[in-house]
């Protein structure tokens, strides 16, 4: 049974704690059935069914009270759905991301057109950042959005996108030339199925996921789909990630959550001579710093996520501590949980060996551990 006691910490109100218990007893009954040998339609099958359950209208604003994101909440939905079910909080933080510009940066039309949808999970969206040059050096984007009278024209490639091929609406981000570097890219809301925009490639990854290459070839799109102003994209791509990085490492702490419950559940029930695993001293002292590693990364995820809702413009700081602590000591503790297992812990089917495939890119996107570390000491040193 996973710990519920970080619930009465100081950074939730009582909402959050029926929140935890909605998404907790929705996942323990709808992930145990899941089929994920088809990922394309698990996924559909989690974003209608999240919807119907209420879930997604925490991923996006309202766009009827414009009520802003609640980072708490969306913390918790993740680090309850990853205990449960790691293609669960994809779906559920693809919803999120994918429109998190809408949300921040849309106007009343723009919010009422698809995050409408996307709430209800009507809509599956995406959030197209990467390309093959440039992953965590964003400024060296070299897709273009050329104006061509009352449109764009869309010239170029997208890669690791999540939810490609699959997702309805796509944020995408693309030169517009207004500046050198990160000073001359916009944001842009993009349907799927236009004319000159193909999924090039599916991308299979080693805890499957929906992941493409997009490529756009003369793809027009009206002016009114751009987000916010000409050069903005930049500020709007790291506000986005400001918002949803620190629901990434909530995403890793869940999986550690479910790590230390397998690990505890295996020790004490696997018997060695007359004495049960958990007996040895040195196996308490791995439960030990897996308790310890999981609790000061729940620390730095809700000191992060409290301060962007108690109104702090930009988390920079926070999020990435969180992000990098976070995912990191989570590959540490599902790594000693496999060791606990022993040969079980490598075969498939078994819960430990998936969190252990499910964990690995959790360090990498949205800005990878050394990217992470860098931010961190730019902002200590207040560059």
């Amino acid at each position: 049974m996973a710990d519920k006691t970080f619930l009465s910490w100081p950074f939730f109100e009582e909402r959050h704690s029926d929140l935890a218990a909605l998404v907790d007893t929705w996942a323990a009954g709808f992930t145990a059935g899941l089929d994920h040998h088809d990922t394309d339609n698990a996924c559909r099958s989690l974003v209608k069914a999240m919807g119907e359950a209420g879930i997604l209208t925490h991923s996006a604003v309202d766009p009827s009270t414009g009520a802003p994101l609640d980072v708490r909440s969306l913390c918790l939905i993740r680090e309850t759905l990853a205990r449960h079910d790691g293609l669960a909080d994809f779906a559920f933080a693809m919803q999120g991301l994918g429109t998190g510009a809408i949300s921040l940066f849309g106007t009343d039309a723009q919010k009422a057109e698809w995050l409408t949808r996307t709430r209800a999970g009507e809509a599956i969206s995406a959030f197209a950042l990467t390309e093959p040059q440039s992953g965590s050096d964003v400024a060296n984007s070299t897709m273009t959005a050329v104006r061509d009278g009352d449109d764009y024209v869309l010239n170029g490639e997208k890669t690791w996108i999540s939810n490609g091929g699959i997702a309805d609406v796509y944020t995408l981000f693309a030169r517009t030339g207004e500046a050198p570097g990160a000073k001359g890219l916009s944001a842009f809301i993009v349907p799927a199925g236009l004319p000159g925009f193909e999924v090039a490639e599916r991308l299979e990854v080693i805890a499957p996921h929906p992941l493409a290459t997009l490529r756009f070839t003369d793809c027009r799109i009206p002016a009114s789909s751009m987000l916010g102003a000409p050069g903005q994209g930049f500020r709007i791509a790291m506000s986005v990630l400001d918002v949803f990085r620190s629901t990434v490492a909530a995403a890793a702490l869940g999986f550690a959550r479910r790590a230390l419950d397998e690990a505890l559940e295996r020790v004490t029930s696997r018997k060695i001579g007359n004495q049960s695993l958990f007996d040895l001293q040195m196996v308490q002292g791995h439960i030990a710093d897996m308790a310890l590693d999981v609790d000061a990364a729940a620390l730095l995820v809700y000191r992060a996520a409290w301060t962007k809702d108690s109104g702090a413009p930009r988390v920079t700081r926070e999020a990435a501590m969180a992000k990098l602590f976070a995912t990191e000591q989570a590959q540490k503790v599902i790594d000693t949980a496999v060791q606990l297992f022993g040969g079980e812990g490598v075969k498939s089917g078994v819960k430990v060996e998936s969190l252990y495939r499910e964990i690995r890119a959790l360090r990498i996107y949205e800005g990878a551990s050394d990217v992470q570390r860098v931010v961190i000491a730019r902002q200590t040193a207040g560059a």
